[in-house]
Formats: structure tokens, C-alpha cells, sequence
């Protein structure tokens, strides 16, 4: 019996009739057995590709990406994700659209979406702007839909947003059941979600909000730790909560790297800018004040400067469990010596782990994969039997 047919008799155990035709916000809006559902297809489409067979659910349709910020690895994950389904991928470029002469989201949602089965949308950068236009854009096509103009209904994958980066917490997640031998073995395990000094300011505060939001879901010892002024959404952390007493797991926050890193199996230190400082610029750019803007950035920076050793530095990990906890970051990191004189991680630490980084970030797209499989395919079990059964992917 092959591996996928043994994920998709685990799968044919899930209560998951919800995930059809739904989309994929955030991770809290889903079961743990959907998720579950997520992290088994991707293990079983990896198994899949590894044996060399084919994957395509689809013989034609597009993924049409929208990235409002910019990606590497998001972008080719999706545009992965959608080939390896036998979708087609359409960039949506905004300054080559007619968005700069007045087009409105819900005539851009609807355009775009005539062939679509798959929507992903990055929009992070601004405080109550990124969800709120995912939203947006999807009751626009769930109007087309209603309304006779789309044929089908396409799906969203949120690519990260202002709250939330599902795929990539996702493919952490995955990363951190494989590294550690099953879900069966996180419980008690301490993960270090902390802050890190970088260089620049602005980063979003949704992948330190996607990891207290999904790894308190698995019964794990959750930290998260930042110097004073550098919060995350408070909702967000009320969710953490939540999880992790509903599963006996725990949830704190402290206010040193150190205390952080003591004794964790994981450790996650990556920059993000304020709570509040993210708040202050997206009233800065909707009311155009560009001096406001640039007194703000001069300012945060001052800000970081003053706590340059919140580094994951060798003494640093020497605290962790056995000297050896495992190092995430969602990459690119700001690596001292490397690509800046000071940063979030020392040059010798990120060396280290540079394979299992490479490895953590091959699972996005078998993540998104799944989330739009999950979305697209009524029966997923026949679906996945059908592939294990089926030929190898043609080469000429």
C-alpha cells in the first residue's frame, strides 16, 4: 500500500464537508480536522510528485495571483501549487491594469475571474486594509457568481494578509509534524516566537500572529516575546489563549529573548513592526502625508536600533533545549555579516540550519495545493485514489 493510499484512508475519517467551495482566511477559522485535512493532502501530493505521478485535477483553468506587496517565495509557491493541479497562472499587475484610471475592486474581482478557479492574494502591508480587501474582492465574485456573470466560483487562498499568513504558518506547522515524527509528539514542546532586530522597519505582524494563532492548537508550550512597544494584534493573542487552554498546551508572553529561547525546541526570531506604529503609517498614507510617513520610518528606526541584541546569535541558542532547538524563519532573513552588519540571525547559526530552512519552505507548495484541493474537489479521498492509481507524469 502506498503512502497516499494510506493518507487518504485517514483523510476518509475527517469531518470535512465544510471545506468544499469554502475559502482559506485564516487558520482559525478552520476545525482542527480540517486542518488535519490540509496537512494530510499536502503530504499526499508530495508522495504523489516523488513517484513521479501525475496531479492535475484539472485540465484547464487559471490561479490568478494578486501580490500588493513583494514575494519570492509566496509567489512561486502558488504559481507551484496551481501547476502541480494542472492550473494555469495569471499574474495580476496592478500598474498594468485599468485600476490607475478608476476601476473599482469589484469590476477588477470579476474581470479577472471569467476562467478562475483559484484566487491568491497578498495584501499585508497596512493595519485593517490587507483583510478587509480580500474580503472585498471576494463578495464581489460571489456576487458575479449569484449573478450569472461567473460560470463557477473561485476560490481564495489568503497569501498573507494584515492578520494572518496561513500558508506560510501552515508549511511551518508541517515542517515542525515532520521534523519532531507526528503531531503526537508536540505536546510540551516549547516554541519561541520572538522578535529580532532588523535593519529595516515595516515588516507585517501577521506571521508572528499566524504562529501563536495556529501552534497553540497542538498542545505546545507557546512564547511569544518582544521589547516593550513591539505588540501584536491583542485579539489575535486572545486567541492564542483560547487554543491553548483548550488543548493543555500554554500560552506567555515575556519581555527578554533570553527567557524566550531558555529551554525551547523551537525557536522563531524574526523582526515585526508595531501594533500601534502600523496603525499610525496606514493613517499616514490614507491621508497622502508623505513627510508624516517619512518622520515615522525615521523614527521606528531609531526605535529598533535600541534593541540590537535581540539576535539569534550562538550564545543565544546555546539556552535552548540541548543547544539544538530547531530554527524557523519564513525567509529572507537579515542575517549579520551576510546581507547586513546587524541582524535578526548571525551568519554561523543561519549557515547551520540553512537545509532544514530549504526544507521548511518546500512545503508551502503542497500547502497551498491542498488548501485549493480541499476547496475545489467534493470527493478528495476517490480524488487522491484516483491519482495513485493513475500514470506517471509524461516526459518527452
Amino acid at each position: 500500500m502506498s503512502k497516499t493510499i494510506e493518507l487518504a484512508q485517514h483523510l476518509e475519517k475527517l469531518h470535512i464537508n465544510n471545506m468544499y467551495k469554502s475559502d482559506f482566511y485564516w487558520t482559525w477559522d478552520k476545525t482542527d480536522e480540517e486542518l488535519d485535512a490540509i496537512f494530510t493532502v499536502a503530504d499526499a501530493l508530495r508522495d504523489l510528485r516523488e513517484r513521479n505521478k501525475s496531479t492535475r485535477i484539472f485540465d484547464s483553468g487559471l490561479g490568478i495571483s494578486i501580490f500588493r506587496d513583494n514575494s519570492t517565495r509566496t509567489r512561486f509557491s502558488f504559481a507551484s501549487a496551481c501547476n502541480l493541479l494542472g492550473l494555469t497562472v495569471q499574474d495580476l499587475d496592478e500598474k498594468k491594469s485599468q485600476i490607475a484610471h478608476g476601476e473599482t475592486v469589484r469590476e477588477t474581482a470579476n474581470m479577472v475571474s471569467f476562467m478562475a478557479d483559484v484566487i491568491g492574494i497578498r495584501d499585508d502591508m497596512f493595519i485593517g486594509e490587507g483583510h478587509k480587501y480580500q474580503k472585498t474582492f471576494m463578495d464581489a465574485v460571489k456576487e458575479g457568481y449569484r449573478d450569472g456573470i461567473l460560470e463557477q466560483q473561485p476560490t481564495l487562498v489568503n497569501l498573507q494578509c494584515d492578520v494572518d499568513h496561513p500558508t506560510q504558518c501552515m508549511a511551518d506547522m508541517l515542517h515542525i509534524i515532520h521534523q519532531f515524527g507526528g503531531v503526537e509528539n508536540l505536546k510540551g514542546k516549547k516554541i519561541a516566537m520572538t522578535w529580532a532586530y532588523s535593519p529595516s522597519y515595516g515588516k507585517p505582524l501577521s506571521v508572528p500572529q499566524g504562529v501563536i494563532g495556529l501552534m497553540t492548537r497542538f498542545g505546545m508550550d507557546v512564547v511569544l516575546a518582544h521589547p516593550e512597544g513591539y505588540d501584536v494584534m491583542p485579539e489575535v493573542e486572545e486567541i492564542a489563549k483560547k487554543n491553548a487552554a483548550a488543548t493543555g498546551g500554554s500560552y506567555k508572553k515575556v519581555s527578554t529573548m533570553e527567557e524566550a529561547f531558555q529551554d525551547a525546541d523551537i525557536v522563531y526570531p524574526k523582526s515585526w513592526a508595531p501594533f500601534a506604529a502600523m496603525e499610525e503609517r496606514t493613517k499616514l498614507y490614507q491621508a497622502g502625508d508623505k513627510d508624516g510617513i517619512d518622520a515615522l520610518e525615521q523614527k521606528l528606526l531609531s526605535q529598533n536600533a535600541q534593541h540590537k541584541d535581540w539576535t539569534c546569535s550562538e550564545e543565544m541558542m546555546k539556552r535552548t533545549r540541548n543547544g539544538s532547538a530547531l530554527y524557523l524563519h519564513c525567509l529572507p532573513a537579515d542575517i549579520t555579516g551576510l546581507s547586513c552588519p546587524e541582524g535578526e540571525v548571525d551568519n554561523s547559526v543561519f549557515d547551520r540550519y540553512l537545509v532544514p530552512l530549504y526544507k521548511q519552505a518546500s512545503y508551502k507548495p503542497y500547502i497551498i495545493a491542498a488548501m485549493i484541493m480541499m476547496s475545489k474537489v467534493k470527493d478528495p479521498v476517490s480524488a487522491l485514489m484516483a491519482l495513485d492509481s493513475a500514470d506517471k507524469r509524461k516526459r518527452f
